[in-house]
């Protein structure tokens, strides 16, 4: 047996691709290690069989797969010789061997799906397959009889069968039809927003014929003029032959699906008249590659969420190096802070920052909705409150000045809760403003807790809104905590019902002597027993500040 060889696959959705037997040996299986793989096969092993060289041709070889192959229908052990026309079947695959040389077809027909559902229509002289045919189970012959025919279909699949970009696809698909059935002219349409749009076009510029569009696009029919002169009741006619246009093909590419666009070939008056078979032809060639292009529409749209996925990720990750790296080490004050997103990236913002005086500034703010847009602001909002708390002593005005900013830059839908507290560590006096945000608790080191009443407008809403610095005090073992809307409007998913205040006071209470880490770790436990998860449908922020001994 000598020669080159080909592989005519033939997969379970009915298309069938060549593949040509090169080096010493082709893999098949699921893993992406193979020279042919399957990975959503799951009939197949990771490495189910082996075609390899033998002298004088081909052999298969079974790598102890777990379904087995078999050999025109036996099971078969070890290495096994092949001959051309010999059928290898592995799950629901089958593989046909055939000399390349003497351009042998596979011994069984090949069958694309959607093809027996497109109506062939010859306008005048030729006969109508109605669309109805194939709905009524009725097979639709498609004689490619011709072996150039055979030849041309048998290239294509070769063709499309390589990883190809979209912008790489659809020329050569137009480019293949065309050299097929001789066509001088032609174009690709795909439908974009529900109208057909150029993609790929040969020869010089010209027109379609709108009729001849709709008749193909929304009548999913294929059209085949012969001789455009003789149709003298054709709506069309004057277009076509002003455009010197003799003879004409436009087919549906049609998944099995829908209808994705058309493929229109035409010949000047010199050149030979289409056929019925050319017409057969493109329309199985046109099923094939609409095929094709869905696939390598979806490879351009997964490319493109995992571009998107991997910028979203550095994002959280430059946001991550926003916030405090970790906890401050302060005389007097002992402090945790624990965040996290419901998305990549979130609105929640905490920060620490030592003033003057010894003193020392908490904050937590909310920037409203979530994700990048949420995450921008509050990049912003961040890197205003750092410049502002260096220089700014009263709070009241710091908050002010921000709102303004804040008001200047926000879009109208976006607004900010922003709470800010300044204590002093040795004394345990602490001023506070608040924007909106979650009134804070105060455990005292009694037992009692009491919520940081008092405050003004969210940022960003009114820009003369004015501000009014509030007075507490913290004891030594006084706790304070600082959370966002995330944690106390976590939802239980069975009842819709929201942790609330009185819960989070409940899982605090018992730890209200532990270290702030602790006290965190044991709201985050409850959090997630009661909601599922900490951050479910918000970004989650909690900061605790235990009053200690002042160094």
């Amino acid at each position: 047996m000598q020669g080159e060889f080909e592989l005519a696959i033939h997969r379970p959705d009915g298309t069938t691709a060549v593949e040509r037997l090169s080096g010493a040996a082709v893999r098949v299986g699921r893993s992406p290690d193979n020279h042919i793989c399957f990975p959503d096969e799951l009939d197949l092993s990771r490495q189910h069989l082996v075609f390899e060289t033998a002298p004088g041709g081909w052999q298969v070889r079974d790598l102890g797969s777990k379904n087995g192959t078999r050999l025109n229908g036996v099971l078969i052990q070890g290495a096994v010789a092949l001959r051309p026309g010999d059928q290898v079947r592995a799950g629901r695959v089958t593989f046909v061997l055939h000399a390349a040389t003497r351009g042998e077809f596979p011994s069984h027909p090949l069958q694309q799906e959607g093809a027996a559902s497109t109506a062939t229509i010859a306008v005048r002289l030729d006969h109508l397959i109605p669309a109805s045919a194939g709905e009524r189970g009725e097979e639709a012959e498609l004689p490619l009889r011709s072996a150039g025919h055979l030849q041309a279909l048998l290239h294509a699949g070769v063709e499309l069968s390589g990883r190809l970009s979209l912008a790489e696809i659809l020329p050569l698909i137009l480019d293949l039809a065309a050299k097929a059935v001789g066509a001088a002219r032609g174009v690709l349409l795909l439908e974009e927003n529900g109208e057909l749009a150029p993609r790929a076009v040969l020869g010089k510029p010209f027109q379609i014929s709108r009729t001849a569009q709709e008749r193909v696009f929304r009548g999913r029919e294929s059209l085949l003029i012969r001789d455009a002169r003789e149709e003298q009741n054709l709506r069309m006619q004057a277009s076509i032959i002003s455009q010197g246009v003799r003879s004409l093909l436009a087919v549906p590419l049609q998944t099995k699906e829908k209808v994705i666009g058309l493929l229109y070939l035409d010949s000047a008056r010199a050149a030979r008249a289409f056929t019925r078979e050319d017409l057969n032809l493109i329309t199985v060639m046109a099923n094939i590659a609409a095929v094709r292009i869905e696939i390598a529409r979806l490879a351009e749209i997964e490319e493109r969420e995992r571009r998107v996925s991997l910028e979203m990720e550095q994002a959280a990750e430059i946001q991550r190096g926003l916030l405090p790296s970790g906890s401050p080490c302060w005389s007097g004050l002992e402090v945790a802070a624990f965040n996290q997103s419901c998305y990549y990236a979130g609105g929640d913002y905490y920060d620490f920052f030592e003033r003057p005086g010894g003193k020392r500034m908490l904050a937590v703010g909310d920037v409203a909705g979530k994700g990048m847009p949420a995450a921008l602001l509050m990049a912003s909002l961040q890197a205003r409150l750092q410049v502002l708390a260096e220089g700014e002593p009263d709070l009241a005005q710091l908050m002010g000045r921000l709102n303004r900013s804040t008001a200047d830059h926000c879009p109208g839908n976006r607004f900010v809760t922003l709470f800010l507290c300044e204590i002093d560590p040795s004394s345990g006096k602490m001023a506070y403003v608040n924007a909106g945000h979650n009134p804070p608790l105060v455990l005292r080191r009694n037992g009692r807790a009491e919520l940081l009443q008092g405050g003004g407008l969210i940022l960003g809403v009114l820009r003369q809104a004015i501000y009014e610095q509030m007075q507490a005090r913290l004891e030594e073992g006084d706790v304070l905590v600082l959370f966002s809307d995330g944690v106390t409007e976590a939802e239980n998913p069975a009842t819709g019902e929201q942790f609330g205040e009185d819960r989070l006071l409940e899982a605090l209470a018992p730890a209200a002597a532990a270290a702030p880490e602790e006290m965190i770790a044991r709201v985050r436990e409850a959090v997630a027993m009661f909601a599922g998860s900490v951050s479910g449908s918000d970004d989650f922020t909690l900061v605790v500040a235990r009053k200690t001994a002042a160094g």
